[in-house]
């Protein structure tokens, strides 16, 4: 998947149809002048650059987490791209690095538009690879 807003291609993402919403890593976020500030991914991860990211669009929300724990988590919104299609999202935002995926798809971003096969996998990627559209 892509999240064209920040810069972002090709970057694994976990479909959790058990999850409500999307999460996204983020390695440091903190508040500045009314803007949030943000670095998505961390050292460790190919596509990090170590760019802050700076929005006035933010809200922070309750978010019960994999264990059922309720945390307060920023949630920002930004445009996700899945198989050509151009979607607005939210995203949550929360510390994944010891997590194999830094994008969790939940079912809300993913009902009445995609119909989930369990026994795929890299669809996606796949078929950006066969038409050529992967950035070399």
């Amino acid at each position: 998947m892509d999240l064209p807003d920040l810069g972002l291609e090709n970057i694994q993402a976990k479909v959790d149809t058990g999850a409500y919403s999307c999460s996204l890593h983020c390695s440091h976020t903190r508040v500045v002048d009314g803007q949030l500030e943000f670095i998505l991914l961390d050292e460790e991860h190919p596509e990090f650059t170590g760019t802050p990211f700076r929005v006035r669009d933010f809200v922070q929300r309750e978010v019960r987490n994999s264990f059922g724990e309720a945390e307060l988590r920023y949630v920002i919104k930004s445009r996700i791209r899945i198989h050509g299609r151009l979607i607005r999202a939210e995203f949550s935002l929360s510390n994944r690095g010891n997590l194999r995926f830094p994008v969790l798809l939940g079912r809300k971003i993913l009902r009445h538009r995609f119909l989930i096969d369990v026994t795929k996998k890299d669809i996606s990627y796949l078929h950006k690879a066969q038409t050529g559209t992967l950035p070399r």
